[in-house]
């Protein structure tokens, strides 16, 4: 899928006008690129020539996490991270856990991390400090698979919505047997939480199949020009109980 997402200066990724300054470039294990580009004091990095996130507009990637939160409350102490990107949901997630929860970010590309510490430094600020995270260079698809009833969420912010575009292998944690994997890693009561550009009600029909209690949140873009972007919160029902969603 073609996106046309935003940018500061009110170009698309579809113009073909040179933008930024690219700084670094970082192979994907498996194949393809990633591209790191700055302009004046915004940061972006693109997947070839999509872009996949910009630093003028995190909303959505901050909603990721806090979304949970609300939903969840206390109940949150453990949290799994599928994607370092620009640390606006690690930030967010942050912001709302409590000192004695346990932050784990599971990045597949070693100079993404690179730069959080390099030229991304002054937007992590002291993140990847606080002792409640850890960062894995790893498969976030692996570390699910290898866990049960682990995590009391599961943040996946890795491509621009349920299809594998980053790298093919995602696909897996958007199938059914993914998703199935994803709610045996989760605690009772737990939630994952999928990060789109776009909405796919085919996909929400998947976790629903999967046993999940499902709502489809909008969140605004930062741009007018452009559609809401999509969260998805799939909960794993309690034992004796059902998280309530508002409204319902």
């Amino acid at each position: 899928m073609s996106l046309a997402l935003s940018r500061p200066d009110g170009a698309c990724e579809e113009d073909p006008t040179p933008w930024g300054v690219i700084i670094d470039t970082a192979a994907i294990p498996g194949g393809g690129y990633l591209h790191l580009l700055r302009h004046e004091q915004d940061y972006e990095i693109l997947f070839g020539d999509e872009q996949l996130m910009g630093s003028w507009d995190y909303h959505s990637e901050r909603a990721l996490a806090t979304l949970v939160f609300d939903r969840l409350g206390a109940r949150v102490d453990r949290v799994l991270v599928g994607g370092l990107g620009m640390g606006f949901t690690l930030a967010a997630a942050r912001s709302v856990l409590p000192s004695t929860a346990t932050i784990v970010v599971a990045e597949l590309v070693p100079k993404v991390v690179a730069w959080a510490s390099g030229p991304l430094a002054h937007m992590f600020g002291d993140s990847l400090g606080d002792p409640r995270v850890s960062i894995e260079v790893r498969d976030v698809h692996d570390m699910i698979v290898e866990s049960r009833s682990k995590f009391d969420a599961i943040l996946l912010d890795v491509d621009n919505g349920p299809d594998g575009l980053v790298s093919e292998a995602n696909e897996r944690l958007y199938c059914n047997w993914g998703l199935k994997a994803a709610y045996a890693a989760l605690r009772p009561g737990g939630m994952l939480a999928v990060w789109s550009a776009y909405p796919d009600d085919a996909f929400s029909e998947r976790l629903r199949t999967a046993g999940f209690e499902l709502e489809v949140v909008s969140v605004d873009s930062g741009d007018e020009q452009y559609p809401p972007h999509v969260i998805w919160l799939a909960a794993k029902r309690l034992a004796s109980e059902s998280i309530r969603f508002s409204g319902s």
